[in-house]
């Protein structure tokens, strides 16, 4: 898929004044985003975009990749720019769900009488970083799946609402999978992107030989604030989407299933299952967010091309044989995307 961007597109004259200005705004900030991710991280521009993607999109992702590659240090710099407040979950076999949500502590009041008092846990911050997710029992995924979805907590009975923005970004390390327990197809689902985290190339690695062995790394600017960030959000959601890119997501994810009319002959014998519904949501929402970040008033075929492979990679299920044959879901998506653009 492309990595450039066409020029804008002009304002559509349904699109108010102010939002051709806010959409100007988003490109702008989105711009200084990644020139002060720029001092500390080398490289990673797409991973930077989509978890901006998702963020602007009210959305979940989960990174996928070997250790060491900066996701934590991402994660951390992109809540610095925003002046969010940012926790980090290790998760391990022994992980509870309390240790996730926070629980009721016994204190004593004034006057000597002894009431509970509900201690809030690192999910309560408006960036979470759940490390290795699959390292944890079902339980606690749960609960952190839970967050996810409502927003909230509930403890002994009481429901505690969690900051806003709030967004989640969990992690997989796709080795060492003994002893590990997978999310299930289902709540995989819940998250927006699959995010990969790739190696780098040989210059970006010298690049980060030399900026990482050397002085204390710079202080980042703080870029957005937390009011501003929802601010972006809803206008994402009124970009305008024209009908013929509503067709393109629908018939995308419609290809995906094996056992509709519309799946190619190639597709049937690699994968068992498609994506749902969710997938056109996300779709839409995420080629939205790319759009308004690139300072475009009307979402484009090509911010569709540019989310499908991160929405459609954990929702499409390959088989036996595409594994044999050396094909993942991944390429699976990239492939879909392109013919059916060619077609149009």
């Amino acid at each position: 898929m492309a990595d450039t961007v066409s020029p804008a597109t002009s304002p559509p004259d349904s699109l108010p004044a102010d939002d051709v200005d806010a959409i100007d705004e988003m490109r702008e900030v989105y711009d200084q985003l990644r020139a002060e991710l720029g001092k500390i991280i080398v490289g990673q521009n797409k991973v930077i975009e989509e978890l901006a993607i998702c963020l602007f999109a009210r959305g979940h992702s989960l990174l996928m990749g070997v250790p060491g590659l900066a996701k934590t240090l991402l994660v951390s710099r992109l809540a610095e720019t925003m002046s969010l407040s940012f926790s980090r979950v290790q998760f391990t076999p022994d992980l509870m769900p309390m240790d996730i949500t926070g629980t009721d502590i016994l204190q004593e009041a004034p006057g000597g009488k002894r009431e509970f008092e509900f201690t809030k846990g690192p999910v309560f911050a408006n960036i979470v970083l759940a490390d290795e997710i699959n390292r944890a029992p079902a339980k606690t995924q749960a609960a952190m799946l839970e967050a996810m979805q409502e927003h909230r907590v509930t403890v002994a009975g009481r429901t505690y609402h969690l900051p806003e923005p709030f967004f989640v970004l969990a992690t997989q390390n796709p080795i060492e999978q003994e002893g590990t327990y997978p999310l299930p197809e289902a709540q995989l689902d819940r998250f927006m992107f699959m995010i990969g985290v790739d190696y780098p190339s040989r210059d970006e690695e010298l690049a980060i030989a030399r900026t990482t062995t050397g002085a204390t790394p710079p202080p980042l600017e703080h870029v957005l604030d937390g009011e501003k960030v929802m601010a972006f959000q809803s206008l994402v959601r009124r970009v305008p989407v024209p009908d013929h890119i509503y067709d393109f997501a629908v018939d995308l994810v419609r290809r995906t299933r094996p056992n509709e009319t519309e799946a190619p002959e190639w597709l049937r014998p690699l994968v068992g299952w498609g994506a749902g519904p969710r997938a056109v949501q996300y779709l839409i929402l995420g080629a939205k967010a790319r759009a308004a970040l690139y300072g475009s008033y009307m979402v484009r075929l090509e911010d569709i091309m540019e989310v499908a492979e991160p929405v459609l990679r954990h929702r499409v299920l390959t088989t036996f044989t595409a594994e044999s044959e050396g094909v993942s879901s991944r390429d699976v998506a990239r492939r879909l995307a392109e013919e059916l653009a060619a077609e149009d």
